[in-house]
């Protein structure tokens, strides 16, 4: 499956918009990716393994609030970063 990586989250992937994964569930993948790219989990999971308020996550054009969501080995997932600021 592919994974896009935003672009704030970039410097743990040496600055690839994509990587390749497979996994069960959203929570292995992201599990499997922090193994290969140290920290990134923990741009996305807090510490009780909720995903954090500022993060959104889609499967497949859906968003998703649970780790355990499945995934399929054709899922695109979408990591995105919310914006922050004022004028």
């Amino acid at each position: 499956m592919i994974v896009h990586i935003p672009g704030p989250l970039r410097s743990y992937t040496g600055k690839r918009s994509e990587v390749q994964a497979a996994a069960a569930t959203l929570d292995l993948l992201l599990l499997g990716l922090d193994r290969e790219f140290p920290g990134l989990r923990f741009r996305i999971v807090d510490e009780q393994d909720a995903i954090r308020p500022h993060i959104k996550l889609f499967v497949d054009e859906e968003q998703i609030h649970s780790l355990g969501t499945p995934l399929r080995d054709a899922s695109r997932i979408h990591i995105i970063c919310a914006l922050s600021g004022g004028a």
